[in-house]
């Protein structure tokens, strides 16, 4: 597992540095009014990585963080002791609704699963992000626009105008696709009417 091999760090949870994991949560974290205080849902969290982010950045924020690794949960539970507005569970169940939801890197690693069973898995999980977003909700995919001699077999690159036409279409009009900064990925954002 890659977190007993690099720690929390960024290696830990499978990005390539710690710049191109701070680009992904400034895309994500353009769903955000940070004018005033917000709740905000990391689902798939790792190390809570976005916490750091986010103090770093001044915003005010309450958060939850979900991972299905109890192991990273427990990582995040100890770097990040102390810091009352936070909290982080292992079990899906014990999320709750907040302003914002987003998913950082949650659909990239598809392993041997066919393409059309975990696309099912992306729609299935998008919905049930939609459930935990008050204002909106935000996610990042691998683009299938990515140069074809670097694309792996276990990794799912998605069609940025399906996924946006699939949001459009079943949650909001208020969609935006970012696929303009410079990471073979794009980014929607998905705002409440």
């Amino acid at each position: 597992m890659k977190l007993r091999e690099h720690g929390p760090t960024p290696a830990g949870v499978d990005w390539n540095s710690p710049e191109s994991q701070t680009l992904r949560f400034r895309q994500l974290l353009k769903i955000c009014d940070s004018s005033s205080p917000f709740s905000i849902n990391d689902y798939g969290c790792g190390y809570g990585a976005l916490v750091d982010y986010m103090i770093s950045q001044a915003y005010e924020f309450s958060y939850t963080g979900f991972d299905l690794s109890n192991q990273m949960i427990a990582e995040a539970r100890k770097i990040h002791q102390g810091i009352d507005s936070c909290r982080f569970v292992s079990d899906e169940s014990l999320m709750k609704q907040a302003d914002y939801t987003i998913a950082s890197g949650i659909f990239n690693v598809k392993q041997q699963f066919a393409e059309k069973e975990w696309e099912s898995y992306v729609f299935d999980t998008i919905r049930k992000i939609t459930l935990l977003s008050r204002r909106g909700f935000a996610f990042n995919v691998l683009t299938k626009y990515s140069n074809p001699e670097r694309m792996r077999p276990d990794l799912y690159y998605a069609d940025p105008l399906s996924l946006f036409d699939y949001c459009k279409r079943n949650f909001s009009k208020f969609v935006a696709l970012l696929h303009d900064y410079p990471l073979y990925e794009f980014t929607i954002l998905v705002r409440s009417e």
